[in-house]
């Protein structure tokens, strides 16, 4: 029976252990008319839109690896499992999961399915989309759906599996996860290059176009956030750039990534501390912008003229066109000084992670659109049971 927790200062919170005791935490609450905020490892639970719900659903009970088959390279999973413990499960076998979302590593798989997060490995790998190949999910009136299947040939319902990632829990509860892994490559190695002069980023972006060495990974890091990774004195744009294969393929992309500039060897756990950034100090407020790859270079600078005389930081991946903003968020005015820089970002497709409650802004009303996603949530979720407004809607 899942254990459920009085509300004390905070919410009233079940949590079960099993995706039976899931249907039924679901099927008590849609009874009792309670909407349900599902809840992983529990450290982003001021993002996305603010969420009405007034009872946690927790899947910390709901881990493990189910089925791990090294040689069709997939691993199953329960959606609680943390991401770390998938990592040193495959570590063995040469094999990873090629996801590193913001709160990396101590993310659950569940979570991170279900809001469609990545990190800088998605410039090599994609995003969720192109990692999940089935899941198991409990819809809002408590039936069990499977979706997609457990070897990569297998696509029976795939449409289904791409409906739930990114869907915030709003169609079901994530309780399963079937994933695409990678073999690790032989080398993997990080390099920083210092883009010197105007058009450094320019530069950078059309090697990445050009160069017939894919990296891993290719993050551009304001100078600010720069400085937060170990590197003080250099005042100038960086570039990340992971490159993995053997080491002879290594050995070229690093001769060809020099024609960028001096290449710089960091400290082990650089990638891990950019994913973390914004969880343990005061940059907790993040959006980030969209535009298309092309337009990158003006849409870094015209970011960073926004944000950095508030104290702003920034990361790009180049690749996908994308811009994430950190925002300092740590004393009574922030609110209002958020305000200002939101109202002086450059014109782009904007993508909130998380913010104050009264900086949501409502979601353009496209009738059709609105009407599509209503009448999908409805399909699983008749009652909007679960994450209420999580997604700007009810």
């Amino acid at each position: 029976m899942a254990q459920r927790a009085t509300a004390g200062r905070g919410p009233a919170s079940v949590n079960p252990e099993t995706t039976a005791q899931v249907v039924a935490c679901v099927r008590d609450a849609r009874a009792a008319g309670t909407p349900l905020r599902i809840v992983g490892a529990g450290g982003w639970l001021d993002a996305g839109a603010p969420c009405t719900a007034g009872e946690h659903l927790r899947l910390w009970g709901i881990n493990g690896i189910v089925e791990y088959e090294p040689g069709d390279l997939t691993l199953t999973a329960q959606g609680g499992t943390r991401l770390i413990d998938i990592e040193r499960a495959t570590a063995e076998h040469g094999q990873w999961l090629t996801l590193d979302p913001v709160g990396y590593p101590y993310g659950t798989l569940g979570a991170t399915v279900a809001t469609g997060s990545y990190g800088p490995l998605a410039s090599a790998f994609g995003t969720p989309r192109n990692q999940v190949l089935g899941c198991e999910v409990v819809t809002g009136i408590g039936d069990v759906v499977r979706a997609g299947g457990r070897v990569v040939k297998n696509v029976a319902g795939f449409d289904v599996t791409r409906l739930m990632v990114g869907a915030w829990g709003t169609l079901g509860v994530i309780t399963e996860v079937t994933v695409r892994l990678r073999a690790r490559p032989e080398v993997d190695q990080t390099v920083v290059v210092a883009l010197g002069g105007t058009d450094g980023v320019e530069r950078a972006h059309r090697w990445l176009r050009t160069t017939e060495f894919t990296p891993l990974a290719a993050e551009l890091v304001s100078p600010a956030l720069a400085e937060r990774l170990g590197f003080a004195t250099l005042n100038a744009d960086l570039l990340l750039l992971r490159l993995g294969g053997n080491e002879a393929l290594v050995r070229a992309a690093r001769h060809a990534a020099a024609a960028l500039g001096d290449l710089m060897v960091p400290d082990d756990g650089i990638w891990t501390a950019l994913t973390s950034l914004g969880m343990t100090h005061s940059h907790k407020a993040s959006l980030r912008l969209s535009g298309a790859p092309a337009g990158i270079a003006a849409l870094w600078a015209a970011t960073r003229r926004a944000i950095e005389p508030a104290g702003g930081l920034a990361h790009s991946t180049l690749a996908r066109g994308v811009v994430r903003c950190l925002l300092p968020m740590d004393d009574d005015a922030s609110v209002a000084r958020l305000r200002g820089i939101l109202s002086a970002l450059p014109k782009a497709t904007r993508i909130p992670e998380r913010l104050p409650a009264e900086l949501w802004a409502p979601a353009a009303a496209d009738p059709v659109l609105a009407s599509l996603r209503q009448g999908v949530r409805r399909a699983f979720d008749p009652d909007l049971l679960l994450n209420p407004g999580i997604m700007g809607t009810a």
